[in-house]
């Protein structure tokens, strides 16, 4: 009895409690924010000084040279070793393209070290050449310095920036408008489709390899395109975008391409491909263009294409690689370069999706205290040679995006985890040095260029999105911000107002339509009450059944799987479902 009473008068008291304290709970609400933006102030200062401490030990030991060797403070012409770079040929006084001093130019004014990024501008402006005999790697050379120079320019001519403009005369831009022109010969090609090499100096070398990725020639149009937009020039997004509508029309008839091609015949010569290495890129660059560009064939591409990894790659939260022909799977494994596809996903509104593959490669980067370069998922082991962890960003990069999206604290911790496993396992005296294997931590003497260029920036926006307030910006896949101007839009995408249905409406009859059809983020489509409940589509490929219990007579009144992205079916029953799916 005595217990019984005491129960009645706790009761008694939390409802007093309740009523005398009604700020309590949002109180607890406010006190959790402030320890959310408390942690974000410490970590952007973490994240500030692991940026400067390799910045200023590659100034130090590397500069003007390509890329820093940490371990030993040296430095490696990493753009040469792409390219084979033919020293006998250099002039006396060439010392590197200062790669990794491009790379960082928006990093620093993200970080609001405007003094510095004027100093390397200086430099650049004064020292920077590319009338040279090397063989570079035009993907590479187009995202890592093209990209720079058209970024960094774009950040020179803004007042807010910091830079004398009595001082800056374009000098970033007509570098940014040579190397394009030297770029121009490797697409003298039959199918328009370039070369994956050419020589700075004498273009196409003799006995050039035709092999080429689909991502070396369908991820040039974001830099080669901002270059015409800049400069007036049509020829270089011509150019690009010549090659990447042929690469769209060597797809399958599933929507899916392969991995490498021959520039001259165009042929496909590997036809497995998946969303990471050799094509990862690709598929980033159709809906970046699209949103830069305003071009709607840009966005019928990447519509039709990732549906299509929706469909025939994507297994549960993972993505797997398949035959373009057929669609069947080939090889089951994870690769680091894959943890970009949240990112990407988020863009389009594919939240939940974006949220599922993202917490699985987190998983795995708790696992291993990094990302490895290769997990094969089928057999659950690591990739026996490709093992190491070369500082990669994409998974900072889709952290900073589903972050953005969702406000999830949640995303601040993986960042939190991610900052301080590179403290402790690549912060070496001399920078940071990426690791050759995951399983024993043995680091190896590099740091990349894009590990300021992306890793460090994306990390720091995380933290601190102030670079971001009030402006529209797309990045390239090194890491390069582009604003988005109207003036650069050929015709403005068509406004699309989400109803609170998902059908669109014809003189004849409605259509039902997938969010990715409409063109609209799926949280912002609801579907019509049921009882009280209003309830929202589950992915940007998802078309829900026409009947709310799945009944149907026809297959007509089945829509889409949120899921798989194949079409569903009736049943004998007169259910809708995947009933034809056979794995």
């Amino acid at each position: 009895m005595l217990l019984h009473d005491s129960r009645i008068g706790l009761r008694r008291w939390v409802l007093l409690f309740l009523v005398i304290s009604p700020t309590f709970f949002s109180s607890a609400i406010s006190g959790d924010e402030s320890r959310v933006a408390a942690k974000k102030i410490f970590m952007r200062e973490k994240v500030r000084k692991m940026f400067y401490h390799a910045y200023n030990n590659y100034m130090t030991y590397a500069f003007p040279h390509d890329e820093l060797k940490p371990l030993t403070k040296t430095f490696t012409d990493s753009l040469s070793e792409l390219g084979n770079l033919n020293l006998e040929h250099l002039p006396q006084n060439y010392n590197g393209s200062a790669l990794t001093l491009i790379e960082s130019l928006s990093s620093l004014v993200i970080l609001g070290n405007y003094s510095e990024f004027g100093r390397a501008v200086t430099w650049l402006s004064e020292n920077l050449t590319f009338d040279v005999d090397a063989r570079i790697h035009l993907f590479e050379c187009n995202i890592r310095v093209l990209g720079g120079l058209v970024s960094a320019h774009i950040l020179a001519t803004d007042p807010t920036n910091g830079l004398d403009q009595g001082i800056y005369k374009n000098q970033l831009l007509n570098l940014a408008e040579d190397l394009g022109r030297r770029f121009l010969r490797a697409f003298d090609t039959p199918t328009g489709l370039p070369y994956a090499w050419v020589n700075l100096k004498h273009g196409l070398m003799e006995n050039e390899t035709t092999e080429t990725s689909t991502s070396g020639c369908g991820s040039l149009i974001l830099e080669m395109g901002s270059l015409s937009r800049l400069t007036g020039d049509p020829r270089f997004e011509a150019a690009a975008l010549r090659a990447l509508r042929k690469l769209w029309s060597m797809r399958s008839p599933l929507n899916l391409l392969g991995t490498t091609l021959d520039v001259v015949t165009g042929e496909w010569l590997e036809h497995s491909s998946g969303i990471g290495a050799g094509v990862d890129s690709f598929y980033e660059y159709l809906i970046k263009a699209h949103i830069l560009f305003g071009k709607d064939e840009f966005w019928d591409m990447f519509q039709s294409a990732y549906l299509a990894v929706q469909k025939y790659f994507r297994h549960g939260p993972w993505y797997h690689e398949a035959d373009m022909r057929t669609g069947k799977a080939t090889y089951w494994q994870l690769t680091s370069l894959q943890a970009f596809w949240p990112g990407l996903q988020v863009l389009v509104g594919d939240i939940a999706a974006a949220n599922s593959s993202h917490r699985e490669f987190f998983h795995v980067w708790e696992r291993f205290g990094v990302l490895p370069e290769r997990y094969l998922l089928d057999r659950e082991m690591l990739h026996p040679t490709e093992k190491y962890y070369p500082l990669r960003p994409e998974l900072a990069e889709s952290t900073l995006y589903l972050y953005q999206a969702t406000k999830d604290p949640w995303y601040i911790e993986v960042g939190e985890s991610i900052v301080n496993s590179l403290s402790l396992y690549t912060k070496v005296e001399g920078g940071f040095a990426s690791i050759k294997d995951v399983t024993t931590m043995q680091l190896e003497d590099h740091q990349h260029s894009f590990f300021l260029a992306e890793t460090c920036k994306y990390l720091y926006l995380l933290f601190d999105d102030s670079f971001l307030v009030n402006k529209n910006f797309i990045f390239t896949t090194e890491g390069h911000p582009l604003p988005v101007r109207s003036d650069w839009h050929e015709k403005l995408p068509e406004i699309y107002t989400p109803t609170n249905w998902t059908y669109i409406k014809s003189e004849k009859q409605g259509k039902r339509a997938s969010a990715m059809s409409l063109q609209i983020c799926p949280a912002d489509i609801l579907m019509p009450r049921r009882g009280n409940a209003v309830h929202g589509i589950e992915s940007a490929c998802h078309v829900p059944d026409s009947c709310a219990d799945h009944r149907c007579m026809t297959d007509d009144e089945c829509g889409i799987d949120s899921t798989t992205c194949r079409q569903r079916s009736c049943s004998i029953a007169g259910y809708c479902g995947l009933w034809l799916f056979i794995i």
